[in-house]
């Protein structure tokens, strides 16, 4: 017999009538294909796990998600995943049980999700996109001064997006024009030596 958790039968109880037989069969093909598996409540939802996450199932007011935590680097032989599956964790959503696939599919997949974990296959980290330094050009009056000492627009021009959006905010931040035109002398000192602006106090 399959060990099942309490918490888990209470929540398909709950659950709206169009949703209990959904949940219900997700849970048993988790089980067909797993049966070690590990039931859990994480994040107020049903979850399966099995040396690590495999899946899981939420059930909402018109529609029941399940889906597998290695979307992303799963096979879908069946056409199962559609839209940002690949971006991460997939949840397929059923509105009827009768849009449900068969228990034999469902269980082929998590079949294929406890093979990944058995084999310790990690998902891919997220590859965050870097902003185009490009994209800040230097206020007028910075772009003058830099223009005029070659050792600072030299350190300008290799800056990443974050260094180099530092110094125009700090610039164009100036009340006055006084102030403003100070803080271009400093800026285009400190680049002249490689400086970052908050270079007292950390690496940018």
């Amino acid at each position: 017999m399959p060990e099942t958790d309490p918490r888990v039968d209470e929540y398909i109880a709950k659950a709206a009538p169009f949703a209990q037989p959904i949940l219900t069969k997700v849970r048993a093909a988790f089980h067909a294909g797993c049966p070690s598996v590990v039931e859990t409540i994480k994040w107020s939802v049903p979850s399966f796990e099995h040396k690590g996450m495999l899946g899981g199932m939420a059930a909402f007011k018109k529609h029941v998600s399940y889906g597998f935590w290695k979307a992303d680097v799963m096979e879908d032989p069946d056409g199962l995943f559609v839209g940002d599956c690949k971006a991460g964790p997939m949840m397929m959503k059923v509105h009827d049980v009768k849009d449900l696939p068969t228990k034999k599919v469902i269980t082929s997949y998590v079949r294929q999700a406890r093979k990944l974990n058995d084999a310790g296959v990690k998902r891919p980290k997220e590859k965050r996109g870097r902003k185009d330094p490009s994209s800040i050009q230097a206020p007028p009056v910075l772009a003058a001064a830099l223009k005029a000492n070659k050792a600072a627009q030299k350190t300008w021009d290799g800056f990443n997006y974050s260094c180099r959006k530092d110094y125009a905010e700090w610039v164009t931040s100036a009340k006055r024009e006084a102030t403003r035109d100070t803080r271009v002398t400093t800026a285009v000192e400190w680049m002249a030596e490689g400086k970052k602006r908050h270079w007292k106090y950390e690496d940018c």
